[in-house]
Protein backbone atom coordinates (compact mmCIF):
# COMPACT_ATOMS: atom_id res chain seq x y z
CA UNK A 1 0.00 0.00 0.00
CA UNK A 2 1.48 3.46 -1.01
CA UNK A 3 2.46 5.30 2.31
CA UNK A 4 1.47 9.42 2.93
CA UNK A 5 3.51 9.75 5.10
CA UNK A 6 5.70 7.45 8.24
CA UNK A 7 6.87 8.98 11.24
CA UNK A 8 10.08 7.30 11.98
CA UNK A 9 11.69 6.10 15.29
CA UNK A 10 9.60 7.78 18.09
CA UNK A 11 8.14 6.45 21.44
CA UNK A 12 4.56 5.67 20.45
CA UNK A 13 2.13 6.22 23.43
CA UNK A 14 -0.90 4.08 22.93
CA UNK A 15 -3.27 2.51 25.26
CA UNK A 16 -1.36 -0.66 26.15
CA UNK A 17 1.85 1.83 26.84
CA UNK A 18 4.77 3.33 24.93
CA UNK A 19 6.74 1.14 22.49
CA UNK A 20 9.33 2.47 19.98
CA UNK A 21 8.21 2.35 16.42
CA UNK A 22 7.04 3.52 13.39
CA UNK A 23 3.96 4.99 12.07
CA UNK A 24 2.80 4.44 8.45
CA UNK A 25 -0.39 6.31 7.28
CA UNK A 26 -1.92 6.17 4.06
CA UNK A 27 -5.16 8.32 2.98
CA UNK A 28 -5.23 9.75 6.49
CA UNK A 29 -5.36 7.18 8.24
CA UNK A 30 -3.14 5.25 10.52
CA UNK A 31 -2.07 1.89 8.71
CA UNK A 32 0.99 -0.01 10.26
CA UNK A 33 2.85 0.69 13.53
CA UNK A 34 6.16 -1.47 14.08
CA UNK A 35 10.13 -1.42 14.47
CA UNK A 36 11.90 -0.14 11.10
CA UNK A 37 8.76 -0.30 8.71
CA UNK A 38 9.78 -1.10 4.87
CA UNK A 39 9.57 1.33 2.13
CA UNK A 40 9.07 4.85 1.48
CA UNK A 41 6.71 7.61 1.76
CA UNK A 42 6.01 11.28 0.37
CA UNK A 43 6.70 12.42 3.64
CA UNK A 44 9.29 11.27 6.37
CA UNK A 45 9.23 12.73 9.74
CA UNK A 46 12.30 11.60 11.99
CA UNK A 47 10.59 11.24 15.47
CA UNK A 48 14.15 10.17 17.28
CA UNK A 49 14.56 10.98 20.75
CA UNK A 50 10.13 12.29 20.48
CA UNK A 51 7.10 10.79 21.73
CA UNK A 52 4.13 10.40 19.37
CA UNK A 53 0.55 11.04 21.23
CA UNK A 54 -2.60 11.32 20.12
CA UNK A 55 -3.42 14.98 19.35
CA UNK A 56 -5.43 16.85 21.47
CA UNK A 57 -8.93 16.97 20.74
CA UNK A 58 -10.22 20.13 22.64
CA UNK A 59 -14.08 19.98 23.26
CA UNK A 60 -14.50 23.03 24.95
CA UNK A 61 -13.66 26.55 23.19
CA UNK A 62 -14.91 29.56 22.49
CA UNK A 63 -13.91 30.58 19.09
CA UNK A 64 -16.40 33.48 19.01
CA UNK A 65 -16.87 33.21 14.92
CA UNK A 66 -18.24 34.65 13.12
CA UNK A 67 -19.66 38.04 14.70
CA UNK A 68 -16.68 38.71 16.96
CA UNK A 69 -13.73 37.14 15.51
CA UNK A 70 -11.86 40.61 16.89
CA UNK A 71 -12.33 38.15 20.28
CA UNK A 72 -10.50 35.11 18.92
CA UNK A 73 -11.86 33.77 15.53
CA UNK A 74 -11.77 30.27 13.91
CA UNK A 75 -7.88 30.95 12.00
CA UNK A 76 -5.70 31.87 14.95
CA UNK A 77 -7.89 29.68 17.64
CA UNK A 78 -6.83 26.88 15.40
CA UNK A 79 -3.40 28.15 14.66
CA UNK A 80 -2.75 28.14 18.64
CA UNK A 81 -4.24 24.82 18.84
CA UNK A 82 -1.95 23.56 16.02
CA UNK A 83 0.93 24.95 17.53
CA UNK A 84 0.19 23.15 20.48
CA UNK A 85 -0.19 19.81 19.59
CA UNK A 86 -3.97 20.01 18.83
CA UNK A 87 -5.59 18.44 15.97
CA UNK A 88 -9.78 19.04 16.50
CA UNK A 89 -11.86 21.69 18.63
CA UNK A 90 -15.44 21.96 19.09
CA UNK A 91 -16.66 25.32 19.18
CA UNK A 92 -19.25 26.45 21.82
CA UNK A 93 -22.62 27.99 20.29
CA UNK A 94 -22.43 31.12 22.74
CA UNK A 95 -20.16 33.99 21.75
CA UNK A 96 -20.74 33.99 18.18
CA UNK A 97 -23.21 36.51 16.78
CA UNK A 98 -25.59 35.21 15.61
CA UNK A 99 -25.04 31.92 18.56
CA UNK A 100 -25.72 28.88 16.82
CA UNK A 101 -28.85 28.25 18.01
CA UNK A 102 -30.95 27.28 14.34
CA UNK A 103 -29.72 25.67 10.91
CA UNK A 104 -28.90 29.66 9.69
CA UNK A 105 -26.40 30.54 12.45
CA UNK A 106 -25.13 27.20 12.22
CA UNK A 107 -23.92 27.25 8.64
CA UNK A 108 -22.97 30.88 9.11
CA UNK A 109 -20.51 29.18 11.85
CA UNK A 110 -19.33 26.45 9.37
CA UNK A 111 -19.06 29.10 6.21
CA UNK A 112 -16.82 31.21 9.01
CA UNK A 113 -14.45 28.20 9.39
CA UNK A 114 -14.47 26.06 5.87
CA UNK A 115 -11.05 27.44 4.47
CA UNK A 116 -9.43 29.24 7.50
CA UNK A 117 -9.44 26.11 10.04
CA UNK A 118 -5.79 24.79 11.03
CA UNK A 119 -7.70 21.89 12.48
CA UNK A 120 -10.49 19.53 12.48
CA UNK A 121 -13.58 21.02 13.96
CA UNK A 122 -17.34 20.16 15.83
CA UNK A 123 -20.17 22.26 16.57
CA UNK A 124 -22.06 22.78 19.70
CA UNK A 125 -25.15 23.92 19.31
CA UNK A 126 -27.25 26.12 21.92
CA UNK A 127 -29.98 24.90 24.27
CA UNK A 128 -32.10 28.75 25.29
CA UNK A 129 -35.72 29.53 25.90
CA UNK A 130 -37.29 29.55 23.46
CA UNK A 131 -35.60 27.15 20.77
CA UNK A 132 -36.19 23.84 21.93
CA UNK A 133 -38.05 23.40 18.83
CA UNK A 134 -35.05 24.24 16.72
CA UNK A 135 -32.82 21.48 18.69
CA UNK A 136 -33.92 18.31 15.42
CA UNK A 137 -32.83 21.13 12.97
CA UNK A 138 -29.43 21.62 14.75
CA UNK A 139 -29.16 17.81 14.99
CA UNK A 140 -29.37 17.57 11.40
CA UNK A 141 -26.74 20.26 10.47
CA UNK A 142 -24.22 17.84 12.47
CA UNK A 143 -24.21 19.77 16.25
CA UNK A 144 -22.31 17.26 18.82
CA UNK A 145 -24.85 18.33 21.24
CA UNK A 146 -26.51 21.13 23.21
CA UNK A 147 -25.01 23.33 25.74
CA UNK A 148 -27.22 25.47 28.13
CA UNK A 149 -26.39 27.92 30.96
CA UNK A 150 -27.96 27.57 34.34
CA UNK A 151 -26.73 31.24 34.98
CA UNK A 152 -26.37 34.39 33.16
CA UNK A 153 -23.85 33.67 29.53
CA UNK A 154 -22.45 37.36 29.57
CA UNK A 155 -24.19 37.07 26.12
CA UNK A 156 -27.40 39.10 26.06
CA UNK A 157 -28.38 36.91 23.20
CA UNK A 158 -27.52 33.62 24.75
CA UNK A 159 -30.01 33.25 27.65
CA UNK A 160 -29.58 31.31 30.48
CA UNK A 161 -31.83 28.32 30.82
CA UNK A 162 -34.15 28.09 33.79
CA UNK A 163 -35.34 24.61 34.85
CA UNK A 164 -38.45 24.64 31.98
CA UNK A 165 -36.37 25.21 29.46
CA UNK A 166 -33.61 22.81 30.97
CA UNK A 167 -36.49 19.97 30.93
CA UNK A 168 -37.88 20.30 27.69
CA UNK A 169 -34.78 20.37 25.90
CA UNK A 170 -33.15 17.42 27.87
CA UNK A 171 -36.16 15.42 26.81
CA UNK A 172 -35.80 16.21 23.40
CA UNK A 173 -31.87 15.88 23.27
CA UNK A 174 -32.66 12.36 24.72
CA UNK A 175 -34.62 11.34 21.63
CA UNK A 176 -32.23 12.84 18.98
CA UNK A 177 -29.32 10.64 21.12
CA UNK A 178 -27.40 13.75 21.49
CA UNK A 179 -25.82 15.09 25.03
CA UNK A 180 -26.63 18.04 26.73
CA UNK A 181 -23.57 20.16 28.16
CA UNK A 182 -24.60 22.68 31.29
CA UNK A 183 -22.51 25.48 32.90
CA UNK A 184 -23.48 24.51 36.20
CA UNK A 185 -23.82 27.62 38.86
CA UNK A 186 -26.99 28.75 41.20
CA UNK A 187 -27.95 32.22 39.39
CA UNK A 188 -30.16 33.26 42.05
CA UNK A 189 -27.09 32.42 44.20
CA UNK A 190 -24.57 34.54 42.53
CA UNK A 191 -26.21 37.10 40.86
CA UNK A 192 -27.72 38.31 44.74
CA UNK A 193 -23.90 38.15 45.53
CA UNK A 194 -22.38 39.84 42.78
CA UNK A 195 -25.51 42.33 43.30
CA UNK A 196 -24.62 43.15 46.90
CA UNK A 197 -20.64 43.19 46.35
CA UNK A 198 -21.22 45.68 44.02
CA UNK A 199 -23.32 47.86 45.54
CA UNK A 200 -21.09 47.95 48.72
CA UNK A 201 -18.47 48.80 46.57
CA UNK A 202 -16.70 45.43 47.30
CA UNK A 203 -15.32 45.07 43.85
CA UNK A 204 -11.69 43.67 43.95
CA UNK A 205 -10.63 40.08 42.70
CA UNK A 206 -11.48 38.19 45.96
CA UNK A 207 -14.69 39.78 46.77
CA UNK A 208 -15.83 38.34 43.17
CA UNK A 209 -13.95 34.68 44.18
CA UNK A 210 -16.76 35.14 47.48
CA UNK A 211 -19.81 35.89 44.92
CA UNK A 212 -19.15 32.31 43.53
CA UNK A 213 -18.95 29.90 46.13
CA UNK A 214 -18.64 26.40 46.17
CA UNK A 215 -22.08 25.52 47.04
CA UNK A 216 -23.90 27.65 44.04
CA UNK A 217 -21.88 24.84 41.79
CA UNK A 218 -22.58 21.62 43.68
CA UNK A 219 -25.98 22.60 43.52
CA UNK A 220 -26.51 23.48 40.13
CA UNK A 221 -24.85 20.53 38.97
CA UNK A 222 -27.27 18.16 41.41
CA UNK A 223 -30.28 19.83 39.97
CA UNK A 224 -28.86 19.25 36.23
CA UNK A 225 -28.60 15.27 37.47
CA UNK A 226 -31.91 15.16 38.88
CA UNK A 227 -33.25 16.26 35.83
CA UNK A 228 -30.99 14.39 33.15
CA UNK A 229 -32.00 10.93 35.40
CA UNK A 230 -35.86 11.74 34.60
CA UNK A 231 -35.30 12.56 30.83
CA UNK A 232 -33.06 9.73 29.76
CA UNK A 233 -30.70 12.33 28.50
CA UNK A 234 -26.89 12.15 28.44
CA UNK A 235 -25.73 14.76 30.56
CA UNK A 236 -22.01 16.23 30.58
CA UNK A 237 -21.11 19.18 33.48
CA UNK A 238 -18.31 21.28 31.74
CA UNK A 239 -15.53 23.06 33.78
CA UNK A 240 -16.18 21.02 37.25
CA UNK A 241 -13.89 23.23 39.70
CA UNK A 242 -14.22 21.90 42.98
CA UNK A 243 -14.07 18.19 44.70
CA UNK A 244 -18.08 17.88 45.75
CA UNK A 245 -18.93 19.29 42.25
CA UNK A 246 -16.86 15.58 40.75
CA UNK A 247 -18.21 13.82 43.50
CA UNK A 248 -21.91 14.63 42.94
CA UNK A 249 -21.23 13.12 39.21
CA UNK A 250 -19.59 9.55 40.29
CA UNK A 251 -22.39 9.59 42.72
CA UNK A 252 -25.12 9.44 39.98
CA UNK A 253 -23.06 7.55 37.79
CA UNK A 254 -23.05 4.48 40.36
CA UNK A 255 -26.93 4.57 40.10
CA UNK A 256 -26.76 4.53 36.59
CA UNK A 257 -27.46 8.11 35.22
CA UNK A 258 -25.29 9.14 31.81
CA UNK A 259 -23.30 11.60 33.45
CA UNK A 260 -19.94 12.86 32.96
CA UNK A 261 -17.81 15.82 33.59
CA UNK A 262 -14.82 17.56 32.83
CA UNK A 263 -12.10 20.11 34.16
CA UNK A 264 -9.51 22.79 32.85
CA UNK A 265 -6.11 23.25 32.85
CA UNK A 266 -6.57 26.40 35.24
CA UNK A 267 -8.21 24.70 37.88
CA UNK A 268 -5.57 22.07 38.03
CA UNK A 269 -2.42 24.68 37.46
CA UNK A 270 -3.89 27.52 39.53
CA UNK A 271 -5.71 29.00 42.39
CA UNK A 272 -7.47 31.88 44.34
CA UNK A 273 -4.34 33.29 45.20
CA UNK A 274 -3.61 33.18 41.60
CA UNK A 275 -6.41 34.97 40.63
CA UNK A 276 -5.76 37.59 43.41
CA UNK A 277 -2.54 37.97 42.02
CA UNK A 278 -2.76 38.04 38.78
CA UNK A 279 -6.07 39.91 37.73
CA UNK A 280 -8.35 39.40 35.31
CA UNK A 281 -6.51 37.25 33.28
CA UNK A 282 -7.68 34.55 35.55
CA UNK A 283 -11.08 35.32 36.30
CA UNK A 284 -13.37 32.51 35.01
CA UNK A 285 -16.43 31.14 36.53
CA UNK A 286 -17.12 29.00 37.98
CA UNK A 287 -13.81 30.79 39.64
CA UNK A 288 -10.99 29.88 40.66
CA UNK A 289 -10.87 27.54 43.99
CA UNK A 290 -8.23 27.11 46.90
CA UNK A 291 -5.40 24.64 46.65
CA UNK A 292 -7.38 21.95 48.31
CA UNK A 293 -9.74 21.69 45.71
CA UNK A 294 -7.36 21.72 43.02
CA UNK A 295 -5.56 18.49 45.15
CA UNK A 296 -9.33 16.93 44.79
CA UNK A 297 -9.18 17.46 41.20
CA UNK A 298 -5.72 15.89 40.62
CA UNK A 299 -7.33 13.00 42.65
CA UNK A 300 -10.34 12.55 40.46
CA UNK A 301 -7.90 12.63 37.44
CA UNK A 302 -5.81 10.26 38.38
CA UNK A 303 -9.08 7.82 39.33
CA UNK A 304 -11.37 8.33 36.46
CA UNK A 305 -14.14 10.34 38.03
CA UNK A 306 -13.10 13.11 35.54
CA UNK A 307 -13.55 12.07 32.36
CA UNK A 308 -11.40 14.59 30.48
CA UNK A 309 -9.24 17.88 30.25
CA UNK A 310 -10.98 20.28 27.74
CA UNK A 311 -8.96 24.23 27.82
CA UNK A 312 -12.37 26.69 27.74
CA UNK A 313 -10.40 28.39 25.71
CA UNK A 314 -12.64 31.87 26.16
CA UNK A 315 -10.54 35.16 25.41
CA UNK A 316 -11.45 38.44 25.11
CA UNK A 317 -10.00 42.25 23.77
CA UNK A 318 -7.62 43.84 26.38
CA UNK A 319 -10.32 46.51 26.33
CA UNK A 320 -13.18 43.84 27.60
CA UNK A 321 -10.61 41.81 29.77
CA UNK A 322 -8.83 44.51 31.71
CA UNK A 323 -4.80 45.48 32.24
CA UNK A 324 -2.34 42.79 31.55
CA UNK A 325 -1.84 40.34 34.24
CA UNK A 326 1.44 42.83 35.59
CA UNK A 327 -1.15 45.02 37.17
CA UNK A 328 -4.11 42.98 38.80
CA UNK A 329 -5.34 46.35 40.40
CA UNK A 330 -5.98 48.27 37.38
CA UNK A 331 -9.65 47.61 37.28
CA UNK A 332 -11.78 49.53 39.56
CA UNK A 333 -14.52 47.12 39.23
CA UNK A 334 -12.96 43.63 38.54
CA UNK A 335 -16.79 42.10 38.11
CA UNK A 336 -17.27 44.57 34.99
CA UNK A 337 -14.34 42.95 33.26
CA UNK A 338 -14.79 39.32 31.15
CA UNK A 339 -14.18 36.59 32.62
CA UNK A 340 -12.69 33.92 30.58
CA UNK A 341 -9.44 32.04 30.38
CA UNK A 342 -7.20 32.03 27.45
CA UNK A 343 -5.32 27.96 26.94
CA UNK A 344 -6.19 26.51 23.91
CA UNK A 345 -2.24 26.57 22.88
CA UNK A 346 -1.19 25.27 26.98
CA UNK A 347 -3.25 22.34 27.69
CA UNK A 348 -0.51 19.66 26.82
CA UNK A 349 2.66 21.57 27.67
CA UNK A 350 0.67 21.99 31.00
CA UNK A 351 -0.64 18.60 31.36
CA UNK A 352 2.40 17.16 30.67
CA UNK A 353 4.20 19.25 33.24
CA UNK A 354 2.14 19.04 36.28
CA UNK A 355 0.23 16.10 35.35
CA UNK A 356 3.17 13.59 34.18
CA UNK A 357 6.38 14.77 35.23
CA UNK A 358 5.03 16.31 38.88
CA UNK A 359 2.35 14.08 39.83
CA UNK A 360 3.38 10.89 38.08
CA UNK A 361 0.27 10.66 35.64
CA UNK A 362 1.02 7.92 32.93
CA UNK A 363 1.37 9.38 29.45
CA UNK A 364 -1.33 6.77 28.61
CA UNK A 365 -3.75 8.31 30.84
CA UNK A 366 -3.27 11.76 29.54
CA UNK A 367 -3.63 10.37 26.02
CA UNK A 368 -7.11 9.21 27.25
CA UNK A 369 -8.08 12.79 28.86
CA UNK A 370 -7.15 15.09 26.18
CA UNK A 371 -7.98 12.97 23.13
CA UNK A 372 -8.98 9.47 23.63
CA UNK A 373 -12.14 10.42 26.07
CA UNK A 374 -13.70 13.53 24.31
CA UNK A 375 -13.45 11.94 21.11
CA UNK A 376 -15.28 8.88 22.12
CA UNK A 377 -18.10 10.60 24.33
CA UNK A 378 -18.70 12.83 21.27
CA UNK A 379 -18.94 10.09 19.17
CA UNK A 380 -15.95 11.95 17.04
CA UNK A 381 -15.07 8.88 14.38
CA UNK A 382 -11.92 6.46 15.26
CA UNK A 383 -9.79 9.23 16.83
CA UNK A 384 -7.88 10.05 19.73
CA UNK A 385 -5.51 6.81 19.57
CA UNK A 386 -2.02 5.68 17.91
CA UNK A 387 -3.93 2.53 16.36
CA UNK A 388 -4.32 1.19 13.37
CA UNK A 389 -7.46 1.83 11.46
CA UNK A 390 -7.30 5.18 13.57
CA UNK A 391 -7.50 8.53 12.06
CA UNK A 392 -3.79 9.70 11.85
CA UNK A 393 -3.93 12.63 13.95
CA UNK A 394 -0.46 12.66 16.03
CA UNK A 395 1.59 15.14 18.11
CA UNK A 396 5.23 14.72 17.67
CA UNK A 397 6.71 15.58 21.40
CA UNK A 398 10.07 16.35 22.30
CA UNK A 399 9.27 15.20 26.24
CA UNK A 400 12.99 16.34 27.51
CA UNK A 401 12.13 20.21 26.19
CA UNK A 402 11.09 22.31 29.10
CA UNK A 403 10.80 25.92 29.01
CA UNK A 404 8.74 28.88 31.05
CA UNK A 405 5.79 30.48 28.36
CA UNK A 406 6.98 33.54 26.61
CA UNK A 407 4.25 35.94 25.04
CA UNK A 408 6.09 35.60 21.98
CA UNK A 409 5.20 32.02 21.77
CA UNK A 410 1.34 32.75 21.65
CA UNK A 411 -0.58 32.33 18.60
CA UNK A 412 -3.79 33.74 19.96
CA UNK A 413 -5.77 37.07 18.76
CA UNK A 414 -4.29 38.88 21.58
CA UNK A 415 -1.67 37.81 23.66
CA UNK A 416 -3.14 37.41 27.22
CA UNK A 417 -2.34 34.55 29.25
CA UNK A 418 -2.44 33.50 32.74
CA UNK A 419 0.44 31.05 32.49
CA UNK A 420 3.38 33.45 31.07
CA UNK A 421 6.20 32.46 32.94
CA UNK A 422 5.09 29.02 33.74
CA UNK A 423 6.86 25.78 33.05
CA UNK A 424 5.63 23.53 30.00
CA UNK A 425 7.12 20.45 29.18
CA UNK A 426 7.13 18.95 25.60
CA UNK A 427 7.88 21.35 22.95
CA UNK A 428 5.92 20.08 20.17
CA UNK A 429 7.96 19.22 16.95
CA UNK A 430 4.75 18.50 14.88
CA UNK A 431 1.61 18.27 14.60
CA UNK A 432 -0.10 15.64 12.10
CA UNK A 433 -3.86 16.20 11.16
CA UNK A 434 -4.68 12.93 9.13
CA UNK A 435 -1.01 12.64 8.10
CA UNK A 436 -0.27 15.70 7.08
CA UNK A 437 1.75 18.31 8.83
CA UNK A 438 0.30 21.39 9.80
CA UNK A 439 2.32 22.68 12.48
CA UNK A 440 6.38 23.00 13.20
CA UNK A 441 7.79 23.93 16.49
CA UNK A 442 4.88 26.32 17.32
CA UNK A 443 4.36 27.41 13.60
CA UNK A 444 1.77 26.54 11.30
CA UNK A 445 2.65 25.10 8.02
CA UNK A 446 1.07 24.62 4.53
CA UNK A 447 -2.72 25.18 3.88
CA UNK A 448 -5.51 25.02 6.31
CA UNK A 449 -6.86 21.77 6.07
CA UNK A 450 -9.48 21.84 8.76
CA UNK A 451 -13.05 19.93 8.24
CA UNK A 452 -16.61 19.49 9.74
CA UNK A 453 -16.91 16.75 12.09
CA UNK A 454 -20.31 15.43 12.40
CA UNK A 455 -20.80 12.60 14.94
CA UNK A 456 -21.28 9.30 13.91
CA UNK A 457 -25.00 7.88 14.17
CA UNK A 458 -25.68 6.16 17.55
Amino acid sequence: MPRDCIVRGGTVVTPAGAVVADVAVADGVIVEIGPSLPGTAVDEIDATDCHLLPGVVDSHVHFNDPGRADWEGIASGSAALAAGGGTLFCDMPVNASPPTLDAASFAAKLAAAEGVSRTNFAFWGGLVPGNVRRLEELTKCGVIGFKAFMSGSGIDDFEAADDATLWAGMKVAAALGLPVAVHAENDSITAALARDAVATGRLTPRDYLLSRPMIAEVEAIGRAICLAEDTGVSLHIVHVSCGAGVAAVAEARSRGVDVTCETCPHYLVLTDDDCIRLGAVAKCAPPLRPASEQAALWAALADGRIAFVASDHSPAPESLKGAPHTDPNASENFFSAWGGVAGVQTTLGLILEEGFSQRGLPLAHIAELLAAAPARRYRLGKRGRLEPGFVADIAVVDLGAVAPLDVTMLRYRHPLSPYLGRMLRGRVRHTILAGHTIACDGVPVGPPRGRLVRPEAV
